[in-house]
C-alpha cells in the first residue's frame, strides 16, 4: 500500500510538472505571436495614428496623437472627391472578381475532371506563365485594348485581368476533392455539363472561391499602374488617384494617410467576411 501511495504521489507530481511546463510554453508562444503581430501591424498602426495628427510632426513614432483630429479625413474627402474614385474602384474590382471567378472556375473544371489530348501540356503551359513578370504583358495588353477601342473605359482595366492563372490552378486543385461518382450520377440523370458545374461543382469549392475573392479584391482594389496607362484621371481607382495626386500632398502627408486608411477599410471588411472559408481552404491545402 505504501509503495502504491508513493508511486501515485510521484506520478501526480510529474503530471503537475508537465502541466506547468506546458502552460509556460503556451505563454511564451503567445507572447512571441503577439510580438510578431505587433511588428507586422506596425506600419498600419503608424499610418492610422498619422491620419489623426494635426500640426504635430507626422514622423514621430508615437502611436497616440497628442491632439487627435478628423481634419485630415474631412480635407481629403473634400479635396480628392473620394466618392468618385471609390466608385470607380468598386466597379472595376467587382466586375473583375466576377469574371475571374466564373471564367477561371470554368477553365479549371475540364482540366481537373476531363481526360483529353494535350491536357498536361495546357496545364504545364499555365504553370510556366507564373514565372513571367507582370510587366511582360503590358505592351501586349495595351495593343489589344487599343485595337478593341476600349482605351479610356473601365473595360480597359477589367478585361486584361479577367482570368488569372493563379485562380485556374487553385480551382483545379479544389475540383480534385469533389467526388467523380456524383458527377457520373448527375450525367445519368440527364444533367448537362454546365448544370453539373454550377449546381454540383461550384458549391463544393466555396473555400477556394473565397480565397480567390480575397486575393482578387486586394490586387484589383490596389491596382494603380495599369489604370494610369489606359484611363483618364477622372476614371482612376483610388490607388491610382493617390499616386497621381501625391505631389499635391507633399506637405499634407496626413491627407495621404487618411486616404490610405479609407482605401484599406474595404479590404479589411472583405477579409473578415470571407475569412472562415479562406482559412478552411488554406488548411485543406496544407493537409493536402
Amino acid at each position: 500500500m505504501a509503495n502504491n501511495r508513493g508511486s501515485s504521489t510521484v506520478g501526480y507530481s510529474a503530471g503537475r510538472h508537465r502541466s506547468g511546463k506546458s502552460i509556460v510554453q503556451k505563454i511564451l508562444l503567445y507572447l512571441i505571436l503577439i510580438l510578431v503581430a505587433v511588428l507586422c501591424a506596425g506600419p498600419f498602426l503608424w499610418m492610422l495614428s498619422t491620419s489623426f495628427k494635426g500640426n504635430e510632426n507626422i514622423y514621430e513614432m508615437s502611436l497616440f496623437p497628442r491632439h487627435p483630429t478628423f481634419a485630415n479625413y474631412v480635407g481629403v474627402v473634400q479635396f480628392l472627391d473620394l466618392p468618385i474614385y471609390i466608385w470607380n474602384t468598386f466597379v472595376m474590382t467587382a466586375l473583375g472578381i466576377l469574371l475571374d471567378v466564373v471564367l477561371a472556375s470554368l477553365c479549371a473544371y475540364p482540366l481537373a475532371k476531363f481526360d483529353f489530348y494535350g491536357k498536361k501540356v495546357i496545364t504545364g503551359a499555365l504553370l510556366a506563365t507564373q514565372i513571367l513578370p507582370a510587366a511582360a504583358g503590358l505592351i501586349v495588353n495595351y495593343i489589344t485594348v487599343g485595337s478593341l477601342g476600349l482605351m479610356g473605359s473601365y473595360w480597359a482595366v477589367i478585361l486584361p485581368g479577367s482570368v488569372a492563372v493563379f485562380s485556374i490552378i487553385l480551382f483545379r486543385q479544389a475540383y480534385f476533392s469533389v467526388s467523380t461518382e456524383v458527377m457520373e450520377a448527375s450525367r445519368i440523370d440527364g444533367a448537362s455539363e454546365f448544370k453539373i458545374w454550377y449546381k454540383i461543382m461550384a458549391p463544393q469549392i466555396l473555400p477556394a472561391i473565397s480565397t480567390v475573392i480575397i486575393f482578387d479584391f486586394i490586387n484589383k482594389w490596389n491596382n494603380f499602374l495599369w489604370p494610369i496607362i489606359v484611363l483618364n484621371p477622372d476614371k482612376y481607382p483610388i490607388a491610382a488617384a493617390l499616386n497621381y495626386l501625391g505631389g499635391t500632398f507633399n506637405f499634407q502627408f496626413g491627407y495621404i494617410a487618411a486616404a490610405t486608411i479609407i482605401s484599406i477599410v474595404p479590404i479589411i471588411i472583405v477579409f473578415v467576411f470571407f475569412q472562415k472559408n479562406y482559412i478552411n481552404s488554406v488548411a485543406g491545402a496544407v493537409k493536402g
